[in-house]
């Protein structure tokens, strides 16, 4: 589980950054344009869309979410996240931060959707918080990953929430 959330976030962060034509990359004609203007690198914007159009007009939180739109700052802040916590997940290295931001993260994305579509209480962004926070109580990173190896060093034992 830990791996699969891994890799579903540094996909999010490649193809946000370089078009790649899965969510990202489409023209408003529907063509694909890989690496076209839309990919981060060619000053696209990876949340302007959502956070502009995505966010419900009845959402309780619309005007605090739709505030965010266009900002550089929320643009890095978003990448950044996608991508340490991708790679905090993928090598099992540093769960406590990566586990944290993630649940932060997801917590976000589930305020945003209100009202829910197909449920009054879960959506998949609530499961993602929830699956965080497994993974970060049941010590993920020790299996099928680097963490053994990293709580071991000795800048994780001086600094544990590196762990």
């Amino acid at each position: 589980m830990r791996i699969a959330f891994g890799v579903t976030f540094l996909w999010a962060f490649l193809d946000k950054t370089f078009a790649l034509g899965f969510h990202t990359g489409y023209d408003q004609a529907g063509n694909l344009d890989r690496f076209g203007p839309a990919a981060w690198i060619n000053g696209g914007s990876p949340t302007e869309g959502f956070l502009s159009f995505g966010v419900p007009a009845d959402n309780p939180f619309h005007g605090f979410f739709t505030s965010l739109a266009g900002h550089a700052w929320v643009d890095w802040l978003f990448m950044a996240g996608l991508l340490g916590i991708g790679l905090t997940l993928l090598l099992g290295i540093g769960m406590r931060i990566g586990t944290a931001a993630g649940a932060l993260m997801y917590a976000f994305m589930y305020l945003a959707a209100f009202p829910l579509e197909n449920n009054p209480i879960v959506d998949d962004h609530l499961i993602g918080v929830i699956v965080m926070v497994v993974l970060a109580l049941g010590a993920a990173g020790m299996t099928w990953g680097l963490g053994r190896w990293w709580s071991n060093t000795a800048l994780v034992r001086r600094f544990p929430i590196l762990r």
